[in-house]
């Protein structure tokens, strides 16, 4: 596995990949509406930054609600993603997802429970 991106809630996708873009010298290499959301994904290096906008009523939503813009996941690349969630599972790892699920950029998806894993929402993303 490896460091895939970090997915960030904000109100405005587009706007914050502007700032990112001049800001950090990024560069906004792939953009799609999914699930409820506008997710625009910027290259950084290796990895990405993965902008979360909510565009209809849904997790991104509520989060930002609860808890405001910012980092809401991480999420580390596996080429096995069913192997991936039985470590879990081994490791007694609550599963958001219990078996892998469609997500951005037509990749297969599936989520650990934060209060499993230091309190962070980790994403595994199957490439």
């Amino acid at each position: 596995m490896h460091f895939d991106h970090a997915g960030i809630a904000t109100e405005d996708a587009r706007e914050l990949a502007t700032l990112y873009e001049d800001l950090f010298g990024l560069e906004a290499v792939h953009e799609e509406e999914f699930d409820g959301m506008r997710v625009v994904f910027l290259e950084c290096g290796e990895s990405y930054l993965e902008l979360l906008e909510p565009v209809e009523e849904g997790t991104i939503a509520r989060y930002l609600e609860s808890n405001g813009a910012g980092i809401h996941h991480l999420a580390l690349a596996t080429d096995d993603i069913e192997g991936a969630l039985e470590r879990a599972r081994d490791h007694d790892v609550a599963l958001i997802d219990e078996e892998p699920r469609p997500g951005a950029w037509g990749h297969e998806v599936a989520f650990l429970h934060p209060k499993d894993t230091g309190g962070i929402l980790v994403e595994f993303v199957e490439h």
